[in-house]
């Protein structure tokens, strides 16, 4: 399966407004259009001329600017309200949440359980993310060592992000960073996303290479990122 081609980043003013644009160009045989959280994204035909791609996009002005315009109105998720009895999910799967004393510890975890113990200057909320934080640094560190292993370098330096819209990052210096909100994902995506990363060592851009890095560590990336983008708009917001 040949590489993706990398999304270039194009603007068009429609009316009075510059819109911003992704332009991923592929096999396919017609171009197309799409609009979610992300913005405006068009795929079209490798050999596809962009004065015909901008022309579409002109020609179906309104619609993307309405659609735009309902992406940027639509309320924030709101914060779950943690109860004895909740579910969270915990690398994919629902997690139970039970409020109780449990000693000193603050926090522990059993079969697809958190066993929460808040204090009076500490909300349920603010104990639950640092919980999960604490299971997601245990679990990347673990998939950062495993596929570390596999392309043959040493284990990265791992750093979390609470980034809103990043889910990962490898900085010049080799170390990564993982989106703690990662935990609320399944293990193959957790993976994907920790794939990516790994692969800036060898390829520190966005080029066929990469993606020849990335499919030799994880196969089915595709579809896990198209998983990924999918999952991201129901997580928690803690």
């Amino acid at each position: 399966m040949p590489p993706a081609a990398p999304e270039a980043a194009r603007s068009i003013v429609i009316g009075d407004q510059t819109v911003a644009y992704l332009l991923r160009r592929s096999t396919r045989r017609t171009i197309g259009l799409s609009i979610d959280h992300r913005g405006l994204r068009i795929g079209a035909p490798t050999r596809a001329r962009l004065g015909d791609i901008e022309s579409l996009i002109r020609e179906h002005g309104q619609w993307v600017l309405d659609k735009l315009a309902a992406w940027r109105e639509r309320p924030p998720p709101a914060a779950p309200h943690i109860v004895d009895g909740a579910s969270i999910p915990v690398l994919g799967e629902p997690w139970r949440i039970a409020l109780t004393p449990i000693g000193r510890a603050r926090w522990q975890f059993g079969p697809h359980a958190i066993y929460l113990h808040p204090a009076p200057q500490l909300s349920p909320e603010q104990l639950l993310k640092q919980a999960l934080r604490d299971k997601a640094r245990t679990s990347f560190a673990e998939r950062l060592a495993i596929y570390a292993s596999r392309l043959g370098v040493p284990v990265p330096p791992l750093r979390l992000s609470s980034a809103r819209t990043r889910w990962g990052s490898c900085s010049h210096r080799g170390g990564i960073s993982l989106n703690w909100r990662l935990i609320h994902m399944p293990l193959p995506v957790v993976d994907y996303v920790v794939c990516h990363e790994l692969a800036h060592l060898k390829e520190m851009n966005h080029s066929p290479r990469f993606w020849s890095v990335v499919e030799q560590l994880c196969p089915d990336w595709r579809a896990l990122r198209l998983e990924l983008r999918h999952r991201a708009l129901t997580i928690p917001h803690l």
